[in-house]
């Protein structure tokens, strides 16, 4: 049975994410998608990010934590959010798209962490491999694993996440939120020869 890790099923991923950019930056209606022609893993329920980068920087990125409908469908509506949803960036145009590379990231159901205090929050994290998301009541923010990238102290990883999610950056000190973890695949969009400007 095909599954993600098919080189085929990678490209119609990348394939699925490009179409939908090229339909948001024209703003055009994303096409119905005939589910019952696709493989069943991207039939089946699934959680994504699309990030969009463009000259290696960030130009979008917008995802779901929860499975909630056909894989393929989440692709294509976070890569329609990331092109034209992202308050961070000016909405992506028509004459980008060529320039922009696609990045989906596919979640596996997050996991809660048990701990007790700060300090055994730290030792249970696994930078590189953990993404992580913490909620407080209403508030709830998220860091994909390649967020460790760049933050690579698990305590200013917890503080940077805490301010996303419009709590004080030491809330993670107290032992009293809830931390989930959760690991991706993430399928980087390979040089196109078509995307040479003319």
């Amino acid at each position: 049975m095909a599954t993600l890790a098919d080189d085929d099923i990678k490209a119609q991923i990348i394939k699925i994410a490009r179409d939908a950019l090229q339909s948001a930056a024209e703003r055009r209606d994303l096409p119905p998608l005939d589910v019952s022609n696709l493989p069943a893993c991207l039939r089946q329920p699934g959680a994504s990010f699309v990030t969009l980068s463009k000259n290696k920087t960030l130009r979008g990125c917008i995802g779901a934590l929860e499975a909630r409908i056909p894989l393929a469908e989440d692709i294509r509506q976070h890569a329609v959010a990331a092109a034209i949803h992202d308050y961070r960036f000016p909405s992506i145009q028509a004459e980008e798209v060529n320039d922009i590379q696609i990045e989906v990231s596919i979640l596996t159901e997050p996991t809660q962490l048990e701990y007790n205090d700060a300090e055994e929050l730290l030792e249970v994290l696994r930078p590189q491999v953990d993404g992580v998301i913490i909620t407080d009541g209403t508030k709830r923010a998220t860091f994909l694993p390649h967020v460790w990238e760049r933050i690579t102290s698990p305590s200013l990883f917890l503080s940077m996440l805490c301010e996303k999610a419009n709590l004080p950056s030491d809330a993670w000190r107290k032992g009293d939120l809830q931390v989930f973890i959760y690991q991706v695949e993430t399928i980087h969009e390979g040089k196109r020869p078509n995307a040479e400007k003319h």
